[in-house]
């Protein structure tokens, strides 16, 4: 099993500590967190997009390209990368560019997008999202592969044989698509024959299980073979510790923090209490044991080779967290990796001669 690191950015009063970052502190975070992720031997570390308040993933090209200097070894990818708001071709020129950055090292994963603040910065509503998502990820894939596109669709303006420079790093690069509650990103991973990452955050395992079961269904339909499936899922929560107790008890202020915001932005109540939350949802929160177990429980169902966790560290010393991801590789990851074979993720790209870059002192 792959292990990825996620982060949507979000920033707000800490749930121990009352204090909020400032904009300046939380983004340099982000940064430190993928390099220390990198040092303690994850796989992935992932950025996510968010448009609105009280997130600061706005520009995830800018922040992996910043990871992508910190970095040599780690791949990076988007969680999601939102293709239903955002140019595909001012889309393609970023991930290009970032793709030369990171040396080959990128991997997307691609969704609708979420929030109310969309409608009203980009004008895409709930009626078109899915069909600009559609949209988007089509032209954007032929961007990637072609080196002149003529294109014609209903929401961006045509294009005849159009150049789109850098061309990238990677020849084809590998695209997850974003699931959470709807059959249209199933339909559209399947459709193409490209990965799904549920989220497999919101609810109990019920609903990512059946869109799961769902895109399984529509890859064979497309006539793909069922052994090249693959799927990623998300986790709703991580906090690890000796004992099960110590991990609920030292959990509680993030989780009470967590219902105060799903009350302050009108939000439904799935997991009522931190005790629901660690019995019910796919979040990681016990002992070593304890999470390895509801793993490969998870697993059992989903047959999922790759999973995030969603740790920005809110109720945590930069100490404790660092405790927390050592102890994951130390107790937790190699019994995973051993119980759940899985393909690789993108590798840094091998240079070609005149990749070489300028050593320091020489002219342009």
């Amino acid at each position: 099993m792959k292990f990825l690191v996620l982060t949507l950015i979000s920033n707000g009063p800490d749930p121990v500590t009352g204090r909020t970052p400032s904009p300046n502190a939380r983004l340099h975070r982000v940064v430190e967190n993928a390099v220390q992720a990198e040092e303690l031997g994850f796989d992935g570390y992932a950025v996510g997009e968010r448009h609105e308040r009280p997130f600061f993933s706005s520009a995830p090209p800018v922040v992996l390209s910043h990871i992508a200097a910190r970095t040599s070894r780690i791949t990076l990818f988007t969680g999601v990368t939102t293709l239903s708001l955002l140019d595909p071709v001012r889309a393609y020129e970023d991930y290009a560019t970032l793709d030369h950055l990171a040396d080959g090292r990128l991997e997307l994963i691609i969704g609708k997008g979420n929030g109310a603040a969309q409608a009203q910065l980009f004008h895409v509503t709930p009626e078109d999202q899915w069909d600009r998502n559609a949209e988007g990820y089509e032209l954007f894939r032929r961007l990637w592969r072609e080196e002149r596109t003529t294109w014609e669709g209903p929401f961006r303006p045509s294009l005849a044989d159009a150049e789109t420079w850098p061309p990238p790093r990677q020849q084809q690069i590998r695209v997850w698509h974003g699931s959470a509650t709807s059959k249209d990103s199933v339909e559209l991973a399947a459709r193409y024959g490209d990965p799904l990452f549920s989220a497999n955050v919101t609810n109990p395992i019920e609903p990512y299980a059946e869109l799961i079961a769902h895109y399984r269904e529509r890859w064979v339909a497309y006539g793909h073979d069922p052994v090249d499936a693959l799927v990623g899922a998300g986790t709703a929560g991580f906090h690890l510790a000796k004992t099960s107790q110590q991990a609920v008890e030292e959990f509680r202020p993030a989780f009470a923090h967590r219902l105060a915001l799903a009350e302050r932005f009108g939000l439904p109540v799935v997991f009522p209490t931190v005790e629901d939350f660690v019995e019910r949802s796919s979040a990681l929160i016990g002992s070593p044991e304890q999470i390895v177990d509801k793993v490969l429980r998870y697993h059992g169902v989903f047959g999922h080779e790759a999973m995030h966790l969603h740790l920005d560290g809110d109720g945590l010393t930069p100490r404790r967290q660092r405790e927390m991801l050592e102890q994951f590789q130390s107790d937790v990851a190699p019994a995973l990796r051993a119980a759940v074979p899985s393909r690789p993720l993108t590798a840094p790209v091998p240079p070609d001669p005149d990749d070489a870059r300028p050593s320091e002192g020489d002219s342009p």
